[in-house]
């Protein structure tokens, strides 16, 4: 059966530039593949007409992202399972390239989808009246907070911590039922639950010192000042490598290091030795997975 991807990208958009698709090729024939497109076409309306904040954003502002539903269950009763991708970039200073905020997978994603039911969150009733119906936007709604949560925290010192307290509230409040993981700690290591508190506990302050390092005092620096941009990449780098050293397997490591192992190898390629092998010894052991891949491009 032919995968069903569908795009839509719509103006108007407030804070997000949103765009939106379902796959349901695994989900068999017995449900109606108009019930995705309808889907489709309701959340990305929701993500993008919706107002998260209470700043002012120009068309021009608004950030890019992509929300990817892989359904692989149809079960009784108009439930769904599957993964959420979600991906987010801002772009850096005088520049044409985009930098990576989260890119990351959400393997416990279920929900109840009635076609044309309305599709709405409210802060104050997250977990609504049926628990996998409001899942379905209570789980959009935390990564749009984490994705405002994030660009703040990269434009300003713990810019991100009222969206932050805000994917908090949804976490506390999340729906709760037997089909639903990923909101509670004993759900696993690395879940919603887990994300959040990384980003909102005081024990982790450097997440926000390295993000803000990273953006503003690295690669928004990189046209004018590239030798201490650098510098500030490297800073940052290290503040991750002490949170990981202090408290390790800490999510929120693994979670930053995803799909920017080329923009770092990147920036550290013209590196003076010294420099080039600091960065090295650093990413080898916080970016586990492509150790070998810094050694080959920063060798």
């Amino acid at each position: 059966m032919a995968t069903l991807l569908l795009t839509f990208n719509k103006a108007g958009a407030q804070e997000l530039q949103a765009r939106v698709m379902v796959i349901a090729s695994q989900v068999g024939t017995k449900v109606d593949k108009k019930v995705f497109v309808s889907l489709q076409n309701a959340l990305t309306n929701f993500l993008n007409q919706r107002k998260w904040s209470k700043d002012i954003y120009q068309q021009n502002e608004k950030i890019n992202c992509s929300f990817v539903i892989n359904l692989t269950t149809a079960g009784d009763n108009n439930v769904y399972g599957g993964s959420l991708t979600v991906q987010a970039a801002r772009p850096v200073f005088n520049s044409n390239y985009q930098s990576p905020l989260i890119n990351y997978m959400d393997d416990d994603f279920a929900f109840r989808y009635v076609e044309f039911q309305t599709i709405d969150f409210n802060d104050n009733r997250v977990s609504g009246n049926d628990p996998l119906a409001s899942n379905l936007t209570a789980v959009l709604a935390y990564y749009v907070y984490m994705i405002l949560g994030l660009d703040g925290d990269s434009f300003a010192l713990k810019g991100g911590e009222p969206y932050f307290q805000k994917a908090q509230n949804i976490v506390t409040n999340a729906p709760d039922s037997r089909e639903l993981i990923g909101w509670k700690a004993f759900d696993g290591r690395r879940n919603r639950y887990w994300l959040m508190e990384n980003l909102t506990n005081t024990r982790y302050t450097l997440i926000h010192d390295a993000m803000y390092g990273y953006f503003r005092q690295g690669l928004d620096q990189f046209y004018e000042k590239e030798a201490s941009a650098r510098k500030g990449v490297l800073a940052a780098l290290q503040q991750l490598n002490t949170l990981n050293s202090d408290i390790p397997n800490t999510m929120f490591v693994n979670f930053f290091f995803q799909s920017r192992s080329q923009e770092l190898a990147r920036m550290f390629k013209k590196s003076p030795p010294e420099e080039k092998n600091q960065a090295l010894d650093i990413l080898s052991r916080l970016d586990i997975s492509n150790a070998n891949y810094y050694k080959q491009e920063l060798k």
